[in-house]
């Protein structure tokens, strides 16, 4: 399996995002990210995006590493990056720096994956928490006593949590209803659902 690692220009591109890149088969910055990176100390493979974020100081620091440039207007670096990654291929990509900063990016970041979740697996992480955007059932290992949480962002058919403190057993859920703060009790969790969109946050 072919892992992609973005790096994106929010915020939380500390340390804890070396063993990240030690384990990614490549690593894209989109855009303003390059510096979010090199401000992690990690060296990305290629930078990508319109381009008008990217420091003189990064552009010099990464002379040897290419910059894709995309000229259109209508979608933001984020996607550019997923399009790219996309057409690369890759089956999966964590996400650092895509929260914090401007919301409305941190909002349309959320909102935008949802399109390249039948092409490519998701995650998006900073140091201590893990989101995944979940079209489909997922079964995860998780910490015991991790906080989860999960947030429907489309109606969503037929919820059933199992290895939580607080189960679901074929909810029909509408847009906007959460389940937050529920407790892991179990190693190996799981998150089942017939349809829909939602978020699944979890503590590390």
């Amino acid at each position: 399996m072919s892992k992609a690692l973005l790096i994106c220009n929010g915020q939380d591109c500390g340390e804890w995002l070396k063993k990240e890149a030690k384990e990614a088969d490549f690593i894209l910055a989109a855009d303003g990210g390059a510096d979010a990176a090199l401000d992690a100390g990690i060296v990305p493979d290629a930078v990508i995006g319109d381009l008008d974020s990217a420091s003189p100081r990064a552009r010099k620091m990464l002379a040897n590493t290419p910059f894709i440039h995309v000229s259109r207007q209508d979608n933001t670096d984020f996607e550019k990056a997923l399009d790219w990654l996309s057409l690369q291929q890759f089956d999966s990509c964590t996400i650092a720096g895509a929260t914090g900063g401007r919301m409305d990016f941190t909002l349309g970041n959320f909102l935008s994956v949802y399109a390249y979740l039948n092409k490519i697996e998701v995650v998006f992480q900073a140091e201590n928490w893990k989101i995944y955007p979940l079209i489909k059932s997922k079964k995860f290992n998780a910490r015991k006593g991790a906080r989860m949480s999960i947030i429907s962002l489309t109606p969503c058919q037929n919820i059933t949590l199992k290895g939580v403190k607080y189960r679901l057993n074929g909810a029909d859920w509408q847009l906007g209803q959460t389940g937050i703060s529920n407790v892991i009790t179990a190693k190996k969790t799981e998150v089942l659902f017939d349809s829909g969109y939602m978020l699944l946050y979890l503590e590390d």
